[in-house]
């Protein structure tokens, strides 16, 4: 039997925990609410629940789509949807002590008619009512390219819109679920820009499927040219043994190559390195401080 690679010194992590760590894991339980840091299997989640920060998935813990990286339960919710979701957040929130910068992101829903838009809007709105001072990052779905639906979200007011392209051009069809495209992507990021040029634009790239150090350049090229302003770089893990294998485990030093090239594109932040994902603390750490100047 071939046994499977263990990870190099650079990602292994010990996980523990603190008071903040089982606050959250309570309050997250008491009110029926998910995260991607819990359903993605991520692996920066002892370092952010101990220090009382996470990212809230929302509209349930069941995606519509089946990408082959992705750790998020697959299947039909069936048009559900927990209408008191927005206050739910906003109590939690609360009771965590998350006041000044929030992330929310979402499963994709293909069963609701605009990808479940209206309540994720309403999940932004019910948050700024309560804490009309807290910056919110909304990492999206592509909402299947309805610019009506993209208009939902930006007209709530989100500081930063993140949709992440995930991998370079020519892996998209290997590595996610066949409604998903690379162009689609960039149009969604490139609309919301056309729709509201001040809020932040963000996008995400994993390595280790396979891609070529020029292909990365070319993805952050793309990105640039529709004026995305955030970018962060990590290396993919996969969860099972169904999802796509590992091609590489990418060194530490070829990351920071590619943030060197991405400030040289004019990117205003990128964080890249081995355990960077999408919502990464020193993003949030550098959005926070550009957005309250």
């Amino acid at each position: 039997m071939k046994q499977k690679p263990e990870n190099p010194q650079w990602l292994r992590i010990k996980l523990t925990t603190n008071e903040n760590f089982i606050a959250i894991k309570n309050t997250l339980k008491q009110h029926n609410l998910h995260t991607v840091c819990e359903s993605a299997h991520c692996p920066n989640i002892s370092e952010c629940w101990n220090t009382g920060t996470a990212t809230f998935m929302l509209m349930g813990d069941t995606c519509t789509r089946a990408c082959k990286f992705c750790a998020v339960k697959t299947g039909n919710p069936m048009k559900k949807l927990d209408i008191d979701e927005p206050k739910k957040l906003a109590f939690a929130l609360g009771e965590i002590g998350l006041f000044d910068y929030v992330v929310l992101t979402s499963v994709n829903r293909d069963d609701l008619e605009d990808g479940g838009a209206s309540h994720f809007a309403e999940c932004i709105k019910g948050i700024k009512k309560y804490y009309p001072e807290i910056i919110i990052e909304v990492l999206i779905p592509d909402f299947n390219g309805d610019t009506t639906a993209l208009r939902k979200i930006v007209d709530a007011k989100p500081e930063v819109v993140a949709h992440n392209i995930e991998t370079v051009e020519r892996l998209q069809k290997m590595a996610r679920d066949p409604r998903a495209s690379y162009n689609q992507s960039l149009k969604v990021l490139e609309n919301v820009k056309k729709m509201n040029s001040g809020i932040y634009t963000k996008s995400s790239v994993m390595l280790g499927l396979g891609e070529k150090d020029e292909e990365v350049i070319k993805a952050m090229k793309d990105l640039r040219a529709i004026n995305v302003d955030i970018l962060t770089i990590g290396q993919y893990l996969r969860p099972t043994d169904w999802h796509i294998p590992i091609t590489e485990f990418v060194e530490p030093q070829k990351f920071e190559y590619f943030k060197q090239k991405a400030v040289e594109l004019g990117f205003l932040f990128c964080a890249s390195g081995p355990l960077v994902r999408s919502s990464y603390k020193a993003g949030e750490l550098f959005m926070r401080n550009i957005i309250k100047i």
